[in-house]
């Protein structure tokens, strides 16, 4: 139940016929995993806590350096050198008081995964690198937890929806990460951020994005991006989207799966 303060807090969430009441009372329930307090968790965290998303968990075992401040905006100058996830809840506290957070000041693993992922209704992978990505799609398939991913370059992003785990309208599985991608590039073929550096604003928009995923996950709105990936290309301000569909041949869920723990991950 929504109280006085949340009512006015969310009026123009709760006028929005796709929303309403129902809609901001299922954000209140809701418990979101963010898999990053960096360029892309920092916006997803702070659209999640301000549109009333009941608990969030922030995974990071990184601190604050000066040179995030360019994009994780979740973070301030005073905030340097204090573990990523006590600035993220004490900035979402500040932001709304009626959101819990929920922190993991560690790295994710095939040891923990299930765990920490096992607690959500929902995850938000904002890591940068692919074995993270792999880790945390695989985790979810496993724990049947649908997963909202998105990964950024230096002028481009994509994002997508995976609830593998489940069947679509015709009772076909839904594809997994892995039939979008099946391998990871070699190591070392894709250069870090601090290499080739990123351009902030655009984290803030990709972020933004999967924090409207989310939402739209939670409520129940609209077409979701199960099976279709959605490519920003910020030189020529063009977004562009790809449909993608199960890979019989995907070790995941496909006709003859081989993935059936995070053993593949240690």
């Amino acid at each position: 139940m929504l109280g006085a303060d949340e009512l006015e807090r969310y009026a123009r969430h709760i006028v929005l016929r796709e929303v309403g009441g129902p809609g901001q009372a299922a954000l209140k329930r809701a418990r979101v995993l963010v898999v990053g307090a960096g360029g892309l968790g920092a916006p997803v965290l702070m659209y999640l806590a301000a549109a009333g998303v009941g608990t969030l968990g922030v995974v990071d075992d990184d601190a604050v350096s000066l040179s995030n401040l360019q994009r994780q905006i979740i973070h301030a100058t005073p905030d340097v050198g204090r573990p990523k996830v006590d600035s993220a809840a004490a900035r979402i506290a500040a932001l709304n008081p009626h959101v819990g957070v929920e922190t993991h000041p560690v790295r994710i693993t095939a040891a923990n995964a299930l765990d920490l992922i096992g607690g959500y209704d929902i995850v938000a992978d904002g890591s940068d690198n692919f074995a993270t990505r792999y880790l945390v799609s695989d985790a979810c398939y496993l724990a049947k937890k649908p997963l909202v991913s998105a990964a950024l370059g230096m002028f481009d992003g994509s994002l997508t929806t995976i609830r593998a785990h489940e069947t679509d309208a015709a009772g076909r599985p839904n594809p997994t990460y892995r039939c979008l991608f099946p391998d990871p590039p070699p190591p070392g073929t894709v250069p870090s951020c601090e290499e080739v550096g990123i351009l902030g604003a655009l984290a803030g928009v990709l972020g933004s994005m999967v924090a409207l995923e989310v939402l739209r996950e939670i409520v129940g709105f609209g077409e979701g991006l199960v099976g279709r990936l959605v490519m920003i290309d910020a030189r020529a301000m063009r977004f562009e989207t790809l449909r993608y569909g199960r890979d019989p041949a995907n070790p995941l869920n496909g006709d003859h799966p081989t993935i059936i723990d995070l053993s593949i991950h240690r």
